[in-house]
């Protein structure tokens, strides 16, 4: 059977875009498009349906449903509103966040401060979609985007890590979603990154996974900020960090994600491959694993199995995994002024092996038990 295609849907983005472009559509006098077609700026063009629209004096709103084809997006049907106001000659295009959309708090990102969380992307588009409608003829006007319900959908991203706070982002580089793209996700490590840097946090920590995030903030006693989502893009974040750095940053993980970075993998994934069980029964026979040991870990259903084989033997071999990843990650920091740690977590968030330049709190997580 051939692989079914996925579905590719639209962002925030362009959904405001076309919103903002029926609605002033009508309050120039030429009615309410529908559908309402834009350009993307990929170039091509792209027409969506209206859900609502209105007409009073000198305002007009439009709302179009957000479709993000088979990405498990958060806003997915979510009602996308623009509503337009005239402004005297000369005000140019006023953005203002409407219910569920957010405000910007904190610095680090593409816009300042008590900024509405509308990103320059979509921005742009909005200002070329109003253009089209009477071509020549300068845009004076406000406009509100909200999204209902938006500040509960908000609670499921990490706009209140970035300070974003009130509600979404109005998102979208290209105007298109592509289902399970990696690009959102990169895209909010940088951003993370960015603020810390902006806010002047000394010490970052990227987690694979909601275990390890907890646990190393407990370790350290960072602030929430300071906190990077990393996921399985191990290799995305510290590209980053190599050209953004930071003064340190503490790569945090589950036992089999790291094991996976020191064997070379920057992308942890499952779907990028599997954890090499040779190699690591071979890691467990550098740390002085007798033979029967490395090769019940080589055969070893998970890599969960193999460190409680190794744990249960007294095996420190968490520690020669966690030196591992840490050459592996100071390679792809290539010499940059950041200062690098890496500790394992099992599932209980019980430390099995750290590697840095500095020491590592102990609390008690370190030792085998």
């Amino acid at each position: 059977m051939a692989e079914q295609t996925l579905r590719r849907g639209w962002t925030t983005g362009s959904c405001a875009a076309a919103a903002a472009k029926a609605a002033w559509t009508a309050l120039c006098g030429g009615g309410f498009p529908d559908p309402v077609e834009i350009g993307l700026p990929g170039g091509g063009r792209a027409a969506f349906a209206l859900a609502e629209s209105a007409l009073q004096g000198d305002r007009a709103s439009a709302g179009v449903v957000k479709d993000a084809g088979d990405d498990p997006d958060v806003t997915h049907g979510a009602l996308i509103r623009a509503v337009l106001r005239r402004l005297p000659p000369g005000s140019g295009l006023v953005f203002r966040a409407g219910e569920g959309v957010g405000t910007i708090t904190r610095p680090g990102l593409p816009l300042p401060p008590g900024e509405p969380a509308i990103n320059p992307v979509p921005r742009r588009m909005i200002a070329a979609a109003l253009a089209e409608v009477a071509p020549g003829v300068a845009v004076d006007a406000e406009i509100t985007v909200s999204v209902p319900g938006g500040a509960l959908l908000a609670q499921r991203t990490l706009n209140g890590r970035l300070g974003i706070v009130g509600g979404l982002s109005i998102l979208g580089t290209t105007g298109i979603v592509v289902p399970f793209s990696c690009a959102a996700w990169i895209d909010t490590i940088r951003r993370g990154i960015d603020v810390a840097r902006a806010m002047g946090i000394a010490h970052v920590a990227g987690a694979t996974g909601n275990t390890s995030e907890r646990a190393i903030q407990a370790l350290h006693g960072l602030p929430e900020v300071a906190l990077i989502e990393m996921g399985d893009f191990a290799g995305g974040m510290l590209k980053y960090l190599r050209d953004h750095p930071v003064p340190r940053v503490t790569v945090a993980g589950g036992l089999a994600k790291l094991a996976k970075l020191s064997q070379g993998r920057l992308d942890l994934h499952s779907k990028r491959g599997q954890l090499d069980m040779d190699g690591l029964a071979s890691l467990a026979h550098e740390a002085g694993a007798a033979p029967e040991l490395a090769q019940a870990i080589a055969g070893a259903n998970t890599g969960a199995q193999a460190f409680a084989l190794a744990r249960e033997n007294g095996l420190a071999l968490g520690e020669v995994v966690a030196e591992r990843a840490w050459r592996v990650a100071a390679a792809v920091l290539d010499g940059a002024p950041v200062a690098l740690d890496v500790v394992l977590f099992d599932r209980d968030g019980v430390s099995h092996g750290a590697f840095g330049p500095e020491p590592v709190p102990d609390h008690g997580l370190n030792r085998l038990r």
